[in-house]
């Protein structure tokens, strides 16, 4: 009844908009242009989206929260993240019309599904509208409602501000502005109360809650002042307004108080609304008087629900879809620079600006705050943004010089704002948009006849006349779009970048300016090997027997990270008995959902170690004298390198090296004092006009021990940092303890400018004058060192990227890292930002630490002096090394129990396991269970039984190709037979496996991952699951692909994930369709629209903020999560990831279900984690900490024969298990019985628990942390610290009703998806088989079509196939996201108009085309016709585009044939299989990873060879008869059903134009080919 009012009430809005139409359109003539569009806009948000909005949440389930809730158990606010759909709509001649802000309002609701709704259907993340300042509505309004007469143009500024609601408070604040505003004397004209319909926009409980009031200010210039000088006045008044009441702790509601835009130009409408609900919110808009030239429009995807109108985009001059991932470093940065800031035009002001950079902003919110503030220090606004995302100029060899030295000095000024982003910026004399280096995010335009450029993350978001249409474009990586107003035109890219490289000799200051190290004069008496006490130093500083076996000669040996395999299980360093190096007590970051790692090998072009070093100069000046830094290629310094630097006297440059040992007998306390000291003398290093300090350790003695250098540097850098002069002196450090990539990178990132580490150096030289290295190879001590740069280059760059960062310059000081062990007075001295949830060592325990170690080399006078290195067995377990989980004793136990199916034999696994975590290998053995808790003990047979509990386990994501054909199906087998599911992990699965076996059993994974790879992923394969997980992360390796070596890829292998025998096969990072929070949602609708009773899963992996993450993928409709633990993994990984990113996943699941509670998103979505879980206490904390699910990979690998060799990435497993080696698989003798023994008493062991605990289900469980307590007594000289009071955090729930476990279906929208029409036009078709054509309208809120109906072709043919161009449908219009994904054989889609991101992802055998509206007068071969990551894992198939693609065109193509007139960059990126013919340019980085298939690149002037990534494949001439035959074949058919003219030019002199070709062809595809063909021949011979 209440839904049917709310509906009514709609109508009856919609009624009164068309009746102010018709009434506007009588006066036409008097108003100019006014098309009233407000019925089919609000009609169409009605019909497709509104109707999801109108269900408002009953009274008593209100969110309470005003703003963010506090930091809380392992929840912190800071961890949110956003992303969003962003787009403008403007007049190139700057003409103002009402029509433009209904426009963009318009597009606003076409990108509702990139916005997010959290708990309540009708409140919105956010969403609002930019646009130029309405003069002529303003003077009418504040006529009207203030009897005020505005000054003339350009004398007034005014925008919209957020005020408490409580009367007093807001007052307050009124009474504070005006205060400032006549400080700087200029004149407050008044306060508006802007005019807002609550209740007819329907909008949420929580918006309500947090809902500011909302006036207009009005502020009069004083005599004088005009243009910029008084937006710089307005500029003042607002950030000082904002320090001044944001920061007021009297008052409660100070953070509703907010300026959303205070200028003479431009002017922000937004709020915590759903894109439809922002035009009926604010009734200002719906007024025809509201006229503007441009309109700039925002749709947020936040990872919470909590509320947020200050968040709402756009902010004052930008909106930014996307993340910055260097934030931390980049506000450091700017909170540094403050010290030596100086303009005239702020004068005496200037320091009330500051902080330039506010805390509790997004990432957004601070980039805007630094843009705004170099607009207002005398930048243009193109040249403050080119400042801050400068493209990928380091490695870009065709760049002309100029822009280059441009991009080179500007690069001395500021570093990078690194990160994936689309950023859409405006003053009202420009607007623009610039993409980031990479191109991780969509941007494409059109400009018509009428002037208008058009530009959102999509295409077909406004309707328009295909034959307005003048062009049709996309934003390129790097590249800057620009609309000139006075001009009235578009500028193009090339000539904003030449224009500001030509204003200033940039080439010339470079010459004279820059220092680089080959400028300064060679030292004599550089130190080399010292063998005397070479074995007492290393000793000292921690090096053991395994860092060189596992880490330094790797290094030199491999000019790469090592790698490992089977996973981490030794004891955190926090809970060791051994001393450990500081770095151990940090765990890296990585980019999971919000933001994409990258692949710094196969887009080395992004990538950049490249820095300027020492002091910066003032940023709001450009001088000769700013190019004076010195220039380093490379982080590593060698030791001549650093001498060179200790002796400079170059220019006024001069060094200052501090020492950083303190003497023993201060014991623990010298710590303390030594970094108090360097601090000072650091400063004070600045102050006599050193441009460098030096901090350093050699001056360690048997009296002197050594500071870390971590905590030296880190202390340092933050000291600098506070005091605002870290810009005024480089940090360099010459250390004796670095020397693992992992070091390398901690220094770097916490704020070291260059690192010479002299004791890794002497510690290879010792190795190869001891005869371990090869002489051939290393014939001198430089080329150990030359090889150690290039393994540790490699090794950083893979960690910077699998954050998404791109440049050292960017990374240095971002302080991605999470703490885990140490306690804040250690965060706060060194490490401050960093976040440290589980509280333990103290700066005095540390302290001891370095004293232990410092006593290992230089043991006390009745010491013993060891002989060698330690061996701590850190890497592989030893019998008196560190403690792991798994050693002889537990794995052969758990193998006599599973085997012999004894449960006692099982309990002494168990005791043996559970002990151990009590001694100390995991937080949860710091944990006891308190037993009356849920009212006491119970009967165990009250408790449900094991066959219920067993059908919660999975097993790992072990791919086929990473374990044998006999492992992988002998779990299958087992979970199948427990009614649990197994994993396929990424290597597809053979469809004989989907049939049952005679006996009933059945080797069907129900698992199936979507992994980046894509291998094998058909829609017969994603018809075949009962879950589809997509892979975001992998516990060993987050934020990193894999590559299965061609020696493992045998004929099976290869058939089931497509791809060649023999030939090596990449898995990239995820970066390609999860780029963003909205881009998973999409994917997640996908597969959803692939297999719609399957759940939707999707693997993250445990670190700090995967809580808000997890908040984000719930709200992006997954019905599942895994949170997996760092201890996980079986195959191959780097060393440096094993041991060093992802956390315990008793952090992850915690901090997920916490902040799932907070959000009321908890009952949306199941909750599981894996990651080392082995026992049945195991299980009950998982479900104590929030867990539903349980998964586990090593352990029934060990039940079935596993004795952690860890050799599964050399495949030589000794028991057949990770191998493909035929001869060593005979050795496996494992059986599904014993993973359905040891499971089953697994569960056993969880029953007896929850009898004792008095839980009778799995269910009742769930969250309940109060069941949980620290031990009581710890003995132990680290862990009795150890606080894991936020783990056992009981989740806040916002209101009563919230649900702790998952009790709700997600609500996919699938009933009213266009493929539900195609389903009932095709329902013959799929009965009978017999063909049929379908004609269909088609908009860009039409996702994912052709799916569902891919979905019931493959279940009603059973995986057999229809014949090509069974079902034909032909659609015109503007395609939405992933046109054709999955597209199975037998089905083909025509589409007239264009087409957004993902065409043909996955495509299936089908077929696609798309060609221009017949009525366009553009050319389509110079214009875009679909987005980024087309054909993306296609495995079979054709596609047909008439124009070009954007970036990543391609990618992983398996089997499908594609034809197109031009792609972006990175096209047919590690692609494996199939054809890509490419009749027109190609971007940068073509071809990288591509191991197999046959690209064809028609290059008539012969540009295409630079743009080849040569690093996999040749470049051949088309000689080949059946390589011709092919081609000609593929172009032709290509006119055929495209009618392009391209082809029919190229088809026409085909001798001529063959000449022209070039093919591409993958070296290891060859040779294999080449082999086979020989092969073949012989056999023919015989």
């Amino acid at each position: 009844m209440y839904k049917r009012q709310i509906i009514n009430s709609y109508a009856f809005l919609l009624g009164f908009y068309q009746l102010l139409g018709r009434l506007c359109a009588l006066f036409a003539g008097f108003l100019g242009r006014v098309k009233f569009r407000y019925l089919s806009f609000l009609s169409q948000g009605l019909s497709r989206k509104a109707k999801n909005h109108l269900n408002l949440t009953s009274p008593q389930q209100t969110m309470s929260f005003k703003t963010f809730p506090k930091k809380q158990g392992l929840y912190d606010p800071a961890f949110e993240k956003d992303s969003c759909g962003v787009g403008f709509v403007a007049n190139m001649k700057g003409v103002p019309d009402h029509q433009i802000v209904l426009d963009a309002l318009e597009m606003l609701v076409r990108m509702e599904h990139r916005g997010g709704c959290g708990c309540e259907p009708n409140t919105g993340d956010g969403a609002g509208i930019l646009v130029g300042l309405p003069e002529g509505f303003l003077r009418k309004v504040a006529k009207s409602d203030l009897d005020l007469d505005l000054p003339e143009k350009g004398q007034f500024g005014a925008g919209l501000v957020f005020l408490p609601k409580d009367e007093n408070e807001r007052n307050k604040c009124i009474t504070e502005v005006e205060k400032i505003i006549i400080e700087h004397g200029q004149v407050c004209l008044g306060w508006r109360d802007v005019p807002v319909c609550t209740e007819e926009a329907n909008v949420g409980p929580a918006a309500r809650a947090a809902e500011p009031n909302i006036k207009q200010l009005f502020i009069g210039a004083a005599d004088g002042i005009e243009g910029d000088d008084f937006e710089r006045q307005l500029y003042l008044i607002r950030k000082r307004s904002s320090h001044q009441l944001r920061f007021d702790y009297e008052l409660d509601e100070r953070l509703l108080f907010y300026i959303c835009s205070l200028s003479s130009k431009v002017m922000i409408y937004k709020g915590m609304l759903n894109t439809a609900q922002v035009l009926k919110y604010f009734k200002d808009l719906q007024n025809p008087d509201f006229e503007t030239h441009l309109a700039m429009v925002h749709s947020r995807f936040s990872t919470n629900t909590f509320p947020s109108w200050d968040r709402a985009q756009p902010f004052r001059f930008m909106s930014h879809n996307g993340e910055i991932n260097t934030l931390r470093g980049n506000i450091n940065a700017m909170r540094s620079r403050e010290g030596t800031l100086k303009t005239e035009l702020f004068g005496e002001h200037l320091s009330k600006l500051y902080p330039i950079m506010e805390e509790e902003c997004s990432d957004s919110g601070n980039f805007d705050n630094a843009l705004e503030f170099l607009l207002m220090s005398g930048r243009s606004l193109q040249e403050a943004v080119l400042l801050m995302v400068p493209e990928a100029w380091q490695k870009h060899k065709q760049m002309d010089q100029d822009k280059r030295d441009f991009y080179e000095f500007n690069s001395s000024i500021m570093e990078p704002w690194d990160g994936p982003a689309s950023i859409v910026f405006t003053d009202g004399k420009y607007i623009g948009a610039v993409l980031d280096r990479n191109g991780l995010r969509p941007s494409r335009y059109y400009l018509t006849k009428d002037d208008r450029v058009i530009m959102g993350s999509e295409v077909g978001v406004v309707d328009v006349d295909p034959k307005d249409i003048v062009a049709k474009g996309r934003l390129q990586p790097g590249k800057m779009f620009l609309v000139d107003f006075e001009k009235g035109k578009m500028v193009p890219d090339d000539e904003i970048k030449s224009e500001f490289a030509a204003q200033r000799p940039y080439g010339e200051w470079l010459r004279n300016q820059k220092i680089s190290l080959d400028d300064l004069e060679a030292t004599s008496n550089v130190p080399g090997l010292n063998e005397d006490n070479l074995l007492q130093r290393m000793q000292a500083f921690g090096f053991t027997a395994e860092t060189m076996q596992f880490m330094l000669l790797p290094i030199v040996n491999e000019k790469r990270d090592p790698l490992g395999s089977m996973g981490n299980d030794a004891a955190l360093a926090c809970l060791s008995d051994k001393p450990r190096m500081p770095y151990d007590y940090f765990r890296q970051l990585f980019a999971q959902v919000t933001n994409p790692a990258i692949d710094s090998i196969r887009e080395e072009v992004i990538m950049s170690l490249e820095c300027f070093i020492g002091p910066e100069r003032n940023l709001l000046e450009t001088t000769e004298k700013h190019a004076q830094r010195l220039s380093l290629q490379h982080p590593i310094l060698t030791n001549k390198q650093l001498h060179s630097l200790k002796n400079m006297d170059h220019k006024g440059w001069k060094s200052k090296v501090i020492d950083i040992t303190f003497p023993r007998s201060e014991g623990i306390g010298g710590v303390k004092n030594t970094i108090d000291r360097i601090c000072s003398e650091a400063k004070e290093a600045i102050n006599s006009g050193y441009s460098l300090a030096i901090l350093s350790d050699r001056n360690i003695s048997d009296d002197r021990v050594p500071l870390s250098t971590l905590l030296a540097s880190g202390a340092v850098h933050q000291y600098l940092v506070k005091n605002a002069l870290r810009t005024q002196i480089g940090l360099v450090l010459e250390t004796g303890e670095a020397r693992e990539v992992h070091h390398h990178c901690l220094l770097v990132g916490y704020g070291a400018d260059a690192i010479n580490p002299y004791l890794a150096f002497e510690a290879l030289w010792k190795s190869k004058r001891d005869g371990i290295m090869d002489p051939g190879e290393f014939s001198d001590d430089s080329s150990l060192e030359q090889a150690y740069l290039k393994g540790v280059a490699k090794g950083m760059l893979k960690v910077m990227a699998k954050m998404g960062i791109s440049t050292l310059h960017s990374y240095k000081g971002a302080q991605i890292f999470e703490a885990v062990g140490l306690k804040d007075d250690v965060i706060d001295l060194c490490f401050r930002g960093t976040a440290s949830r589980v509280q333990g060592l103290d700066l005095s325990e540390l302290a001891e630490e370095m004293l232990r170690r410092h006593a290992l080399g230089y043991p006390p006078r009745d010491g013993v002096k060891l002989p060698t290195l330690p061996n701590p067995g850190e890497f592989h377990w030893r019998a008196d090394g560190e403690k792991h989980m798994w050693n002889p004793e537990s794995i052969s136990a758990l193998q006599v129990a599973a085997r012999n199916n004894n449960f006692e034999s099982y309990k002494q696994f168990s005791d043996h396991i559970n002990n151990s975590n009590k001694a100390l290998c995991a937080l949860r053995g710091l944990m006891e269970f308190k037993p009356e808790a849920n009212g006491g003990a119970i009967s165990i047979d009250e408790v449900e039984p094991a066959s219920e509990i067993v059908k919660r386990f999975c097993t790992g994501a072990m791919s086929f190709g990473s374990i044998s054909a006999e492992a992988h199906e002998g779990l299958a087998i087992a979970m199948n037979r427990l009614g649990g599911k197994s994993n396929t992990g990424e290597g597809g699965e053979d469809p004989e496996r989907f049939k049952p076996l005679p006996n009933g059993d059945s080797k069907r994974s129900a698992i199936k991952q979507i992994a980046s790879g894509r291998f094998g992923v058909t829609i017969w394969y994603l018809t075949n699951a009962d879950e589809l997980q997509i892979k975001v992360s992998q516990g060993a390796k987050p934020g990193e692909g894999g590559e299965l070596p061609g020696k493992k890829v045998d004929d099976n292998i290869a058939r089931i994930r497509h791809s060649t025998p023999g030939v090596g096969l990449i898995s990239p990072p995820p970066h390609h369709d999860i780029y963003s929070i909205e881009d998973l949602a999409q994917l997640i609708h996908d597969l959803k629209n692939a297999n719609r009773h399957s759940r939707v899963s999707v693997k993250l992996v445990s670190e700090v903020g995967v809580g808000t993450v997890a908040s984000g993928v719930t709200k992006a409709k997954a019905d599942h999560i895994v949170i997996a633990g760092e201890t996980g993994g079986t195959g191959a990984s780097p060393l440096t990831s094993i041991k060093h990113a992802g956390l315990p996943w008793e952090l992850g699941v915690a901090e997920t279900h916490q902040t799932l509670v907070l959000n009321d998103l908890r009952s949306r979505v199941v909750i599981q984690t894996d990651g080392g879980l082995k026992t049945g206490r195991d299980v009950v904390i998982a479900a104590l900490l929030g867990a539903e699910e349980m998964g586990f990979a090593t352990a029934p690998l060990i039940t079935m024969g596993c004795i952690m060799m860890r050799k599964c990435h050399l495949n030589t497993c000794p028991v057949g298990i990770a191998t493909q080696n035929k001869e060593l698989r005979k050795k496996f003798n494992g059986s599904p019985d014993y993973v359905v023994n040891y499971l089953f008493m697994v569960a056993e062991e969880a029953r007896a628990i929850m009898a004792d605990l008095g839980f009778r289900t799995i269910n009742e469980m769930i969250g309940r942390v109060d069941a949980l307590e620290m031990q009581k007594a710890i003995d132990h000289w680290k862990a009795d610290g150890i606080d894991l009071s936020s783990i056992l955090t009981p989740a806040e729930k916002p209101h009563p009703e919230v649900g702790t476990y998952c009790t709700d279906s997600q609500d996919h929208g699938l009933d009213e998806v266009l493929d539900m029409k195609l389903l009932e036009l095709a329902k013959t078709t799929l009965e009978t088989g017999s063909p049929v054509n379908i004609e269909l309208p088609i908009i860009n809120t039409d996702r994912t079509v052709g799916t569902i109906l891919s979905n019931e072709v493959a279940k009603s043919q059973g995986g057999n196939i229809l014949p090509e161009d069974t079902i034909k449908i032909k659609f015109k219009g503007s395609a939405g996201q992933s046109l054709g994904a999955f597209l199975a054989q037998g089905i083909s889609i025509d589409l007239e108009g264009d087409a957004n991101d993902y065409v043909g992802k996955g495509l299936s055998g089908g077929k696609i085309a798309i060609y221009p509206p017949v009525s366009s007068d553009f050319v389509p071969e110079q214009n875009i016709i679909a987005g980024n990551v087309c054909l993306y894992g296609a495995t079979g198939g054709k596609a047909f585009f008439r124009g070009h693609a954007a970036e990543r065109f391609c990618v992983r193509n398996s089997g499908a044939q594609a034809v197109i007139e031009g792609v972006g960059d990175h096209g047919c990126e590690y692609m494996t299989g199939g054809r890509a013919v490419i009749l027109g340019p190609t971007g940068r980085n073509f071809a990288a990873g591509m191991s197999g298939g046959v690209a064809y690149i028609w290059d008539p002037n012969n540009e295409f060879p630079p743009n080849c990534n040569m690093e996999m494949v040749n470049l051949e001439k088309v000689s080949d008869q059946e390589d011709i035959e092919e081609l000609k074949s593929l172009i032709t058919e290509h006119e055929e059903v495209t009618g392009s003219s391209v082809a029919n030019y190229i088809l026409k002199d085909w001798d001529k134009s063959l000449s022209c070709f070039v093919k591409v062809m993958p070296t290891d595809y060859k040779r294999v080919l080449e082999e086979r063909k020989q092969a073949a021949n012989k056999e023919l011979v015989a």
